[in-house]
């Protein structure tokens, strides 16, 4: 198969994983049942679900750009987190926590899923939890509001469980208004795109593939910037390094001025 349609299939697929895995982390959390069985659905099934159900309706109904034409199903680089924010998970933050799956075609993220299965769970013992932010490079992201940090402040989000003297250093550099210390990277890039944050620093190594990959996807849909500390773009083809060894620079505008801030030092200390 080698069509736009075949992403599109992978994506509502890739929705429809996430959410079930959500329903998963939040029945081991109420009830320490690690032998959960869940019923598999074929790509078929979890497409005709998803149309059927409207989640995903506006994306499938749009075209695909052209440069997704060729793709086959041996091309696609699927990243998968299963919890990220496993820390912050055990410690009761579940805010922090998310699912992520992102999908890479020829070493780029073109495509992410980023469940929160926690969402709206301070908002009392009747709210229904959860929500599903989903993107595709070309088409957009949806499941939220777009919002952009306020205007002429410098709010960093970074670390909460892996924080060192490297990353403070780097973070001082940069002269903050004010620091968000939280877990989950999927977490920090959902403070940028919900205008929380102005830049997501974390000058280590650490971050994986599987952190980045969906989330560098719907930030990139919504005109974002991420790189390692260098600068450098990430890679998601099969064969690369799964540790991002370079540490992790995002933001959702202004990335030039968040770079140019960056200190030699850290960077010498950050081996691509």
């Amino acid at each position: 198969m080698a069509s736009p349609a075949l992403l599109m299939r992978v994506v509502a697929s890739a929705y429809s994983v996430a959410e079930k895995a959500a329903t998963i982390v939040r029945n081991v959390m109420a009830t320490g049942d690690l032998g959960i069985v869940e019923k598999e659905l074929s790509s078929d099934e979890v497409s005709e679900e998803l149309i059927e159900d409207g989640h995903c309706e506006e994306i499938l109904k749009k075209a695909c750009p052209a440069q997704y034409s060729g793709i086959k199903e041996e091309e696609l680089v699927i990243w998968v987190d299963p919890l990220d924010g496993t820390k912050e998970y055990t410690e009761g933050l579940l805010d922090h926590v998310t699912v992520l799956i992102g999908i890479a075609y020829g070493g780029k993220a073109i495509a992410g899923v980023i469940n929160q299965p926690y969402y709206n769970y301070e908002a009392g013992a009747n709210a229904v939890l959860g929500r599903t932010i989903w993107g595709v490079l070309g088409i957009g992201a949806f499941g939220f509001q777009l919002t952009e940090a306020p205007a002429g402040k410098h709010i960093v989000v970074t670390t909460r469980s892996h924080s060192s003297a490297l990353v403070n250093d780097c973070i001082s550099a940069l002269n903050p208004d004010s620091v968000i210390r939280v877990g989950g990277a999927g977490n920090k890039i959902i403070q940028l795109i919900e205008g929380k944050a102005s830049a997501y620093v974390f000058a280590s190594p650490g971050c994986k593939k599987w952190d980045t990959c969906a989330p560098e996807a719907i930030l990139h849909a919504v005109g974002g910037k991420i790189t390692d500390m260098h600068g450098n773009s990430f890679q998601y083809n099969k064969e690369v390094k799964h540790m991002n060894s370079a540490g992790v620079l995002a933001t959702l505008r202004n990335y030039d001025y968040y770079a140019s801030r960056i200190p030699n030092t850290v960077k010498q200390s950050l081996v691509p």
